[in-house]
């Protein structure tokens, strides 16, 4: 695929604002469409996140459980994200999307009558959950390798950035609005309002002024594009290399997110309320994340920093677990979320920019993966608290991220020296 042009979408910015910095990427009328339709979606994904997980959380009051339920979110990333990139790189992205979108619109509308008709059946609620993530396995491929026809090659750091940066807006909006919701509505608000999120995307996606894509290597079957992205990163031994940066932090302290509902019921004790501004405080903290990212990434030293926010993400949770209080834990938690969206949006942009295009799906949906691993980690940090109770269980976890970047900086010099 060719990239389209897109010098016509930037006629009300000057030419040096859209070549540089930060907020360059909006400058394109397409990506400016992208990122508001994404924008409300992750709102609205938010809402459905906070909702489920403190439904699950209220009427079992098992840690295991909430685990589970985010396994089963998880685990069909993880599994099928390759076939979603495969597909990705051989149908046209934007109707992929749509449909995609169309489909997690009615999970959530199941997950309201289940709350509503069938009493919040935990079986239902994990059915459901597999169904979500087997959709997203397919949607998010192609929303991320979509990014790169969106903008010009000088505005992708901008534009992956601008992306973070949405998402963790949402994180903001998302539990704030969802706490409102439950304590005046009850769960199934949040879940309609997701649904509702949907429709607004998809009317965004068929906005967009794209050129019919070129889709190419149709005469490959199914099974030989696959292993055709898998020969691909073999042969990159830096490019595998950051998939595994992008995956351990994933497993081991990403699910920190999740694991905060534990925090607020059972060690903080500040219940719903509580849950919703620890994590829009993280999200707080990986907004000024995003932004720090995109003004220290430079050509010179994208590897290096990438490491050092990783460290930084790993330190900042074990802290978190050690602190006595929720208005202790509060500003650490800021810190978190700001070194968590710094080092996943430098990791990023380097495969951005990296990827050979022909590979583009497939490469980036091995970063999809990570969604799997994450809820996999809620589940081994769950179990792990039943054992050592839940600070412990934070903090053995992110110790290991820390020892994990200072050992890539000690004995891999290409990746902390990296230039793209």
């Amino acid at each position: 695929m060719t990239s389209p042009d897109t010098s016509k979408d930037s006629d009300t910015t000057t030419p040096s604002i859209a070549r540089s910095g930060t907020f360059a990427a909006l400058s394109y009328r397409n990506y400016r469409l992208f990122w508001y339709g994404n924008s409300i979606s992750f709102v609205g994904d938010w809402l459905d996140q906070i909702a489920l997980n403190w439904l699950v959380i209220s009427t079992t009051n098992d840690p295991v459980m909430l685990g589970l339920v985010n396994l089963c979110r998880g685990l069909p990333i993880m599994l099928f994200a390759m076939f979603g990139g495969v597909v990705a790189d051989r149908v046209d992205r934007r109707t992929m999307l749509i449909w995609t979108q169309a489909l997690a619109m009615s999970v959530a509308i199941g997950l309201a009558c289940v709350v509503t008709f069938f009493n919040a059946s935990i079986w239902l609620i994990l059915i459901l959950a597999v169904c979500r993530g087997m959709i997203v396995s397919f949607n998010l491929p192609a929303r991320h390798s979509l990014v790169y026809y969106l903008v010009p090659h000088e505005a992708i750091a901008s534009a992956v950035s601008l992306n973070s940066m949405a998402l963790n807006l949402a994180k903001i909006i998302g539990p704030l609005a969802s706490a409102g919701l439950i304590a005046s509505f009850g769960v199934t608000a949040c879940f309609i309002a997701n649904a509702l999120s949907f429709t607004v995307v998809m009317a965004m996606l068929l906005m967009l002024d794209l050129p019919p894509q070129k889709v190419t290597r149709k005469q490959e079957s199914f099974l030989s594009s696959l292993l055709g992205g898998f020969r691909y990163m073999g042969r990159e031994p830096v490019l595998l290399m950051l998939v595994a940066v992008a995956l351990v932090p994933t497993f081991f302290c990403q699910p920190y997110i999740q694991f905060l509902a534990v925090f607020a019921a059972q060690v903080f004790h500040t219940g719903a309320s509580g849950l919703g501004l620890m994590t829009a405080l993280a999200a707080a903290g990986s907004i000024c994340g995003g932004l720090l990212a995109s003004r220290l990434q430079r050509d010179e030293r994208r590897g290096s920093t990438m490491l050092i926010f990783m460290a930084g993400f790993g330190l900042s949770l074990i802290l978190v677990a050690m602190a006595p209080t929720m208005y202790w834990a509060i500003p650490v938690l800021f810190a978190a979320g700001a070194m968590h969206i710094a080092y996943n949006s430098s990791n990023n942009t380097i495969l951005q920019l990296t990827v050979a295009d022909e590979f583009r799906g497939r490469v980036l949906s091995s970063l999809f993966m990570t969604r799997g691993l994450m809820p996999m980690g809620t589940a081994a940090m769950a179990l792990l608290s039943t054992v050592t109770g839940p600070r412990p269980a934070m903090a053995l976890m992110s110790f290991i991220v820390v020892v994990f970047a200072l050992l890539l900086w000690m004995r891999m010099p290409k990746l902390r020296q990296l230039k793209v």
